[in-house]
């Protein structure tokens, strides 16, 4: 474990000279603040890291992932990102990006106790209801999988559409612009979902407008 922990430092000082031999004040810029325009909701999975994916530098993304990518209405934390997001950093855009391979998906597909994860997979068992027959209806495994990676990353960026500050942001500005995508893990590629959330907010404004109709 020491030589791992050495390793690491190690590599942070080679980070370091590599990128002061670019830009000498690499770091100094860097302390001046943050404006990305993009919040990036991903999965905790380790193989899964958003700058290196989107091949994005350090100041040009706000990120928060948790285990399959997940919008909890009682989660303050996720809360309280989306709020800082869209009031103070003003993102223009909300990625939510699930991906293949999810172990939380999986877990969904195959009901078990999980002890203290049992409350917050419940979330993506939903999601398995609600597309019960759809996802039913694929008889192969992995395809059945697949889609509900895909499907579940749909209905986070629902959860995202009623959140209060992102439909006063919305209202107010146009933005943020919601997306929907996946990161195919066996390939590389990002595959853009296509949501109209403009249309899926239409869909279930009745119900979850917080601003008067009229």
């Amino acid at each position: 474990m020491k030589n791992t922990f050495e390793h690491i430092f190690e590599n942070n000082k080679a980070w370091i000279a590599e990128k002061l031999s670019t830009n000498p004040a690499y770091f100094e810029n860097l302390s001046k603040g943050q404006s990305p325009e993009y919040l990036y909701i991903g999965c905790s999975d380790s193989r899964v890291t958003a700058e290196d994916l989107m091949g994005a530098e350090p100041g040009q993304i706000f990120i928060h992932r948790n285990i399959a990518n997940l919008i909890v209405p009682t989660d303050s934390n996720v809360n309280a990102v989306v709020q800082y997001a869209v009031e103070h950093l003003k993102v223009k855009h909300i990625i939510i990006c699930g991906h293949y391979e999810c172990g939380g998906v999986k877990a969904a597909l195959q009901p078990s106790d999980m002890g203290q994860l049992n409350s917050w997979l419940q979330t993506l068992r939903d999601v398995f209801r609600l597309h019960q027959a759809e996802l039913e209806s694929i008889k192969d495994e992995k395809k059945r999988f697949d889609r509900l990676v895909e499907l579940n990353v749909r209905e986070q960026c629902i959860n995202i559409i009623k959140i209060d500050h992102v439909q006063r942001m919305w209202y107010k500005t146009g933005f943020p612009q919601i997306h929907g995508w996946v990161f195919n893990i066996r390939t590389g590629e990002l595959i853009d979902l296509d949501l109209d959330m403009p249309k899926e907010f239409s869909d279930i404004r009745k119900i979850y407008d917080l601003k008067p109709l009229g």
